[in-house]
């Protein structure tokens, strides 16, 4: 991997074929981790759009993940593959993929927590931390309080906060422990994408955690 898999501040998510908006999230934006993460989409677009974000990482010393697909990180020379909870298990994506690849996982209460940590993955991503829009069933909100929780089970493996989050409540965020923010619509659909990007990962410079 050119960039060792502990998310630190902001990790950026690509949501649509735009090259441009790749490389604001990760030049301007300062994102060392950029997520391939096309829903609704066919396995050819993913790889179309997995390529160039791959190219772009390449350029810019940034690690590439590809949501869900394991077949297709590896298709496209991805650093890591993100999995969710109805995804092939870590186990069997190990089977498929050895150290090739690096492993995140979302999880969304403590029982998942629990349950990703015996499977050591390279970092836990964890919420809906407040109400989002992204998702268009999303699972309960958790609130900053299980945030917390998770951080401490997780110990040495980092965590992603996930869902509603803002410029606004980042500190929060970063101030119970996470190690890292990943926000989409916040970013992706700002007027100014770098800066928005900008703003959630440069509070985790500035904190005490």
């Amino acid at each position: 991997m050119t960039v060792a898999m502990k998310p630190r501040g902001f990790y950026a998510v690509l949501d649509r074929d735009d090259e441009q908006l790749a490389r604001m999230l990760i030049a301007q934006g300062g994102a060392r981790i950029l997520q391939v993460r096309i829903k609704p989409a066919l396995a050819d677009e993913i790889i179309r759009v997995g390529r160039m974000a791959r190219r772009v990482c390449t350029e810019l010393d940034a690690s590439l993940v590809i949501n869900d697909r394991v077949d297709i990180a590896l298709t496209v020379g991805a650093d890591a593959v993100h999995l969710g909870q109805t995804d092939l298990p870590i186990a069997e994506a190990r089977k498929l993929a050895g150290t090739r690849l690096a492993y995140g996982i979302s999880t969304h209460n403590l029982e998942q927590v629990r349950a990703a940590i015996a499977e050591r993955p390279d970092y836990i991503a964890y919420g809906p931390v407040f109400t989002t829009t992204t998702k268009l069933n999303p699972d309960p909100v958790v609130g900053l309080e299980a945030l917390r929780a998770a951080v401490q089970l997780a110990e040495d493996i980092p965590v992603v906060a996930i869902g509603g989050i803002s410029p606004s409540n980042a500190r929060d965020i970063y101030e119970v422990g996470a190690s890292s923010i990943c926000a989409i619509s916040a970013v992706n659909q700002a007027k100014d994408p770098a800066a928005a990007a900008l703003s959630l990962g440069n509070i985790v410079d500035i904190s005490s955690v």
